[in-house]
């Protein structure tokens, strides 16, 4: 644990401004919905908070009082769901569309707008030619977190205030930098990389099973067996990023993709919280669980719940050594 102060003071004897920052890690965010169950029972009310990627996405449905929402849907969520929802796009900036995507985020919160929180939030992004790191705090909510988790090469970049956005995660996995610079006196962080390191080939797919009868999906070495209205090429192009490798295989697509994010989020993650650490960190034991597994969400949340359980008491002694603390005794 360590104490920290950004500029502003409080009073003594008052609780003092805590910052959330969710982290990204792509269908590993749906254990950030149990994180945000344990800190509601626990009667912990964040002031701040920052997002990225997925962190953006379940941040602000929390803000925006649709938690509930985004749980039932994350939890209904199965194969052939996740599949619908993934509309492949040929020339394209992105192998996805994500319009499908953004029509469920439309569906339940068209009218938010960031500045109608009674809380601060941020979510976090990256400008695709500067490369630099951007805080979207204003405006609607559907733009910000769709360019938060705009993955290079899965989706499409997102224009905002006419720059380009891509995901967040690039340049800031878990944003505990920027619930300091909002005004935060302690920082909560959670981590969905703690122990993200799985097999290749496994952990990071979502898992097709190609002898299901009823699958859209086409293995391209027994075309032949499959009829010839199944011959489309965005449904062997699906097949080659989520169909699950085979042992001995080289990984497919998504896998390198996934795994490619995955060693990209943990190294910068691991430099940027050295120099900046939160004062409670949480990291759910998640790693077995792969990147686009969405159809998790059971394990995850309940995973995401039991990880920021523990850390409860350590949040409530941290909450009332900062109370009693004057801000020019707190330790940096």
């Amino acid at each position: 644990m360590r104490l920290n102060s950004p500029s502003s003071g409080h009073i003594p004897g008052e609780r003092p401004p805590i910052g959330l920052a969710l982290g990204g890690g792509v269908a590993r965010g749906w254990a950030h919905i149990g994180a945000l169950r344990a800190l509601i029972e626990a009667g912990i009310r964040p002031d701040i908070i920052a997002g990225t990627s997925i962190g953006a996405v379940v941040g602000g449905a929390y803000l925006a009082g649709k938690l509930d929402v985004l749980e039932n849907w994350a939890r209904a969520l199965n194969r052939r769901r996740m599949m619908s929802y993934m509309d492949i796009r040929w020339g394209g900036s992105g192998l996805m569309r994500g319009e499908r995507l953004a029509r469920v985020l439309r569906h339940y919160l068209s009218d938010v707008n960031i500045e109608n929180f009674d809380r601060k939030f941020a979510a976090v992004a990256c400008d695709l030619r500067t490369g630099y790191e951007v805080w979207l705090q204003k405006g609607p909510i559907v733009p910000a977190v769709r360019a938060s988790y705009a993955l290079p090469g899965a989706f499409e970049p997102i224009k905002i205030d006419g720059r380009y956005m891509i995901d967040g995660a690039l340049v800031n996995p878990v944003p505990v930098s920027t619930c300091r610079a909002l005004g935060a006196h302690m920082v909560i962080a959670v981590s969905l990389n703690g122990d993200a390191f799985g097999p290749i080939g496994s952990s990071h797919e979502l898992d097709v099973d190609e002898d299901d009868e009823n699958d859209d999906l086409i293995d391209p070495f027994h075309l032949a067996s499959q009829s010839i209205n199944k011959l489309r090429p965005d449904r062997l192009l699906l097949k080659s990023m989520m169909g699950t490798t085979k042992a001995g295989k080289a990984p497919r697509l998504g896998s390198v993709m996934m795994s490619t994010l995955n060693i990209v989020m943990d190294r910068v993650s691991r430099s940027r919280l050295a120099g900046d650490p939160p004062d409670v960190f949480v990291a759910p034991r998640i790693g077995h669980i792969g990147m686009m597994e969405f159809t998790k969400a059971d394990e995850l949340i309940e995973r995401g719940y039991r990880a920021m359980q523990h850390e409860i008491p350590l949040i409530q002694s941290v909450i009332e050594v900062l109370s009693q603390m004057p801000l020019g005794n707190a330790a940096r």
